[in-house]
């Protein structure tokens, strides 16, 4: 859904991972610090280590300072920055001119975290966070923090650096900006589902000008931004941390990247970590209607947990009818917050997708709904802008910009406007809270300029096997596809968790016992394994 930000590929992340957000939060209360939505970005790294050479690496305690407060107990934190080609020719982007020969380059920005009581060290684990447009530098210093924090286990940070980089156009990495905050806040508070022409003629009209205004700025460079060249170089940061082969762990888009990755360069995988399936071969229809049902079925399961334990769920016994009802009032009346802003149809349907990522959500978002019943629309939007980004000022983060360029480069399909028209009430009447959304969110990569550079989707031949983990219940990126990428890849293996919310690893001691397992000893799960919820 891409112009209103719940895309197929995407987890559409809370600040960064949804998984993450309960440890950030503990490790705030212990620091006593405040964490800004948006982390500042710091630029000043030094300069570019040159295609194919080594980095310098350089201390930078700074980093998880400005996110958190504080570094992790017993670690260490170094940065550096490579520069890697903008258009890497195999496979290149239709039409784009950057090229290895033109000497045109990107910077991407690499945090390794390195722990004191490292021992018989492995090599690194390179981690993304997804999105696409997720920061994989804050990704890796949200992890260091221990499974205190609900981060990565000291079996593992006792034996890999924990690497983190952001991909092309992400964050730290020649970040693409085109999209002003005045329109990411009117396309995030637009009617989910535009039932009128006149209001659905309006949510076009913003996507195709919030394509225009990036076509404007950055032309035939758009399709660069895609998967594959992202993938290429990822080889580029195995390179750079020294590592003969890669081991690394991707959540959600991430299993898209790790998936080319291994397409690529199938003989240079040690160990992947696939969490939150991605099927590469769903086109954006296909891909949308499977979301929709995701969140659908996301939905039903906060609606009957709701029904199932009324003291802790102010809006019980009828969950569903509290948030579609909330969310009529809101078309025609909505509640405004202390800063002037409306609790739109919109905003308040963001705050649902939010509160569905992790089932620790749930009772924020039946809270949040009971106080807009009363008048306060102060945890709507608090559960709203954790998930698009927003800073208190009203200021956006690049992450949909990002997300943007990277999925239309990738996409191919490009359904018509009246398609999507007609899509949007048939997929009403199959998901009735999401199924419009998704359908109309596909306006945006229909209306988005430039090329497109799609990705491979094949075997990985020659590869080892590669741990593809799926959560029963993940609305982002429905159980579904777990089977079908593992099945695309030909070597994947499924770690099946019956749990909630939108990726598994570190959620439960039995997910974390065969993902430990398999990143340190090489161990491949049981065909078959399935961990319990709790």
């Amino acid at each position: 859904m891409e112009g209103s930000h719940v895309t197929r590929f995407s987890d559409r992340i809370r600040r960064i991972r949804p998984a993450l957000a309960g440890f950030a939060a503990a490790v705030l209360l212990t620091a006593g610090c405040t964490l800004p939505v948006i982390a500042p970005r710091v630029e000043g790294q030094g300069e570019a280590a040159p295609p194919g050479t080594a980095p310098t690496w350089r201390a930078c305690p700074e980093v998880p300072d400005e996110l958190v407060g504080r570094g992790a107990q017993g670690m260490r934190y170094e940065c550096a920055r490579i520069a890697v080609p903008r258009n890497w020719g195999n496979g290149a982007a239709t039409g784009a001119t950057a090229g290895p020969g033109t000497g045109e380059t990107f910077e991407i920005a690499l945090i390794r975290i390195r722990s004191e009581r490292q021992h018989d060290r492995i090599g690194s684990l390179v981690v993304n966070p997804g999105g696409p447009g997720a920061s994989g530098v804050d990704t890796a210093v949200y992890l260091s923090y221990g499974s205190g924090f609900g981060g990565l286990p000291a079996a593992v940070t006792d034996r890999f650096d924990i690497v983190g980089f952001d991909p092309r156009g992400v964050a730290r990495s020649s970040p693409v900006k085109c999209i002003p905050d005045a329109d990411l806040d009117a396309s995030f508070g637009y009617d989910p589902d535009p039932q009128s022409q006149a209001s659905f003629d309006g949510f076009a009209d913003l996507n195709g000008r919030i394509g225009r205004r990036c076509g404007d700025r950055y032309g035939d460079q758009l399709p660069l931004y895609g998967t594959e060249q992202a993938a290429r170089d990822m080889d580029a940061v195995r390179a750079a941390v020294g590592d003969e082969k890669l081991t690394y762990l991707g959540y959600s888009y991430g299993t898209l990247l790790g998936a080319t990755y291994a397409q690529l360069y199938p003989q240079r995988v040690r160990a992947l970590v696939l969490d939150g399936a991605v099927d590469p071969q769903q086109k954006l229809i296909a891909g949308s209607e499977s979301q929709a049902k995701g969140f659908e079925r996301a939905f039903d399961n906060f609606a009957r947990w709701c029904g199932a334990n009324a003291g802790r769920c102010p809006i019980a016994p009828d969950a569903r009818g509290a948030v579609t009802s909330a969310i009529d009032k809101a078309r025609v009346s909505p509640v405004r917050g202390r800063d002037g802003r409306e609790a739109t149809a919109g905003w308040v349907f963001y705050a649902v997708i939010s509160s569905l990522y992790t089932e620790t959500g749930w009772q924020e978002l039946a809270r949040a709904i009971d106080s807009l019943q009363g008048g306060d629309p102060t945890g709507v939007f608090k559960l709203a802008d954790a998930y698009a980004g927003r800073e208190e000022n009203g200021h956006y983060s690049n992450l949909f910009d990002a997300n943007m360029a990277v999925n239309c480069a990738d996409e191919t399909e490009k359904p018509s406007i009246p398609q999507i028209r007609q899509l949007q009430s048939q997929w009403r009447a199959k998901y009735p809270l999401f199924g419009p959304a998704l359908a109309v969110g596909m306006l945006g990569c229909v209306q988005w300029p430039g090329g497109r550079d799609p990705y491979p989707t094949g075997k990985a031949a020659g590869a080892p096997p590669i741990l593809v983990v799926g959560t029963t219940g993940d609305p982002a990126t429905p159980y579904e596809q777990t089977a079908a990428l593992a099945s695309m890849l030909g070597v994947g293996q499924v770690l099946t968790w019956e749990g909630e919310g939108h990726t598994a690893y570190p959620q439960t001691a039995c997910v974390t016992n065969a993902v430990d397992a398999y990143l340190i000893s090489l161990t491949v799960p049981r065909a078959g394994l399935r961990c319990p919820a709790r």
